[in-house]
């Protein structure tokens, strides 16, 4: 990946089946994360006004992260979040300028598109992190069924001198989601009109 240093990717697959022992007709909940241990070029540098080579990067890492998240996937998302760790020489806008527009335009086109807004989460870490990645449904917000997270742990990741670039997509919405809103038709529906 041009501009920033990888130092290993990671993946996590998590597939239920059930939950409180009930399973509803949709098949199972899949959520894949995709992660990206790059080097931060602005650690120990103290504050540093331009982040533009982190965002610019952050293109790239959106595509293949994407690609790979949808390959694990094997199928068309409904559901995507992002997120990303910085390591403790850093600050968390380093890790945030690395997940902008950039990074989420790169990560819908290439999971085959997405309407809304990519949730997302930052935070200053150590190594052996974990984070939550929230998960909202890709065509429209206010799909209630689809609000979900991921969490995602990340052996060896962060080194002080680091960032972690997270994708999630999932499958489907929650299994057994009941509290009502707009359904996933109606937000379609909305979209092709």
């Amino acid at each position: 990946m041009s501009g920033l240093v990888v130092r290993k990717t990671f993946a996590q697959i998590e597939e239920i089946r059930s939950v409180a022992g009930e399973s509803d007709d949709g098949g199972p909940l899949r959520k894949v994360a995709v992660c990206a241990v790059v080097k931060n070029p602005f650690a120990g540098r103290g504050y540093v006004a331009d982040l533009s080579p982190v965002v610019e990067a952050s293109e790239e890492i959106g595509t293949r992260l994407g690609q790979e998240a949808v390959r694990l996937l094997g199928s068309a998302p409904e559901s995507y979040g992002k997120g990303g760790l910085v390591g403790t020489d850093g600050e968390q806008e380093h890790i945030n300028a690395a997940v902008t527009s950039a990074f989420g335009n790169a990560l819908r086109k290439a999971i085959g598109g997405g309407e809304a807004w990519i949730t997302s989460v930052t935070k200053v870490s150590g190594t052996d992190a974990t984070i939550d990645v929230p998960l909202a449904f890709k065509d429209e917000i206010w799909v209630r069924s689809h609000y979900d997270a991921m969490t995602v742990h990340i052996p060896d990741a962060p080194h002080p001198d680091e960032l972690v670039v997270i994708a999630v997509v999932s499958n489907r919405g929650r299994i057994n989601a009941r509290v009502g809103g707009l359904t996933k038709d109606e937000a379609r529906a909305r979209v092709t009109s």
